[in-house]
């Protein structure tokens, strides 16, 4: 992590927290695990961008069955989380963490910019409200087999 984005020793702990939350989930994910995401992402408000879908997702319970569908399905043979950045608000209640994911799963090459905006709850947990998983050009993605495989529509 480059300790220079960030301006008091405070930030940056909260800058890899965030970091170390979503490499958890990550790490679960690319196993085929989706319930540090189902746990990561805020129930009370949520929305979510992603080129496999043709709409933004606006409520937890659409993302909960899209991840729900997901566990089990999707093994990764190896990726690479890098380059990751948190950005503070000035009030320090919004933390916006970017990262690049590459990686190989048994159904699709993943090349994203991924963009995860958390905010710090009332009891001080971290929950992500929004999450992009934006592909990198030129890089084209088929999703009709992996959504032929999930029986997504």
């Amino acid at each position: 992590m480059n300790t220079e984005w960030y301006k008091t020793g405070e930030e940056r702990q909260m800058a890899q927290t965030l970091i170390d939350m979503e490499r958890k989930a990550l790490n679960k994910f690319m196993n085929g695990d989706t319930s540090l995401y189902a746990e990561l992402w805020s129930q009370d408000s949520f929305s979510y961008h992603d080129m496999g879908f043709d709409h933004r997702v606006d409520t937890y319970e659409e993302i909960r069955q899209f991840l729900d569908n997901l566990n089990g399905k999707l093994k990764a043979e190896s990726y690479e989380f890098s380059n990751p950045r948190v950005q503070f608000a000035a009030d320090g209640r919004i933390g916006i963490l970017c990262y690049k994911l590459i990686g190989s799963t048994y159904h699709n090459d993943m090349r994203y910019h991924c963009v995860e905006v958390f905010e710090r709850q009332k009891d001080g947990q971290w929950k992500v409200i929004h999450s992009t998983w934006a592909v990198i050009r030129p890089f084209e993605m088929d999703f009709s087999k992996i959504r032929k495989h999930l029986n997504i529509v």
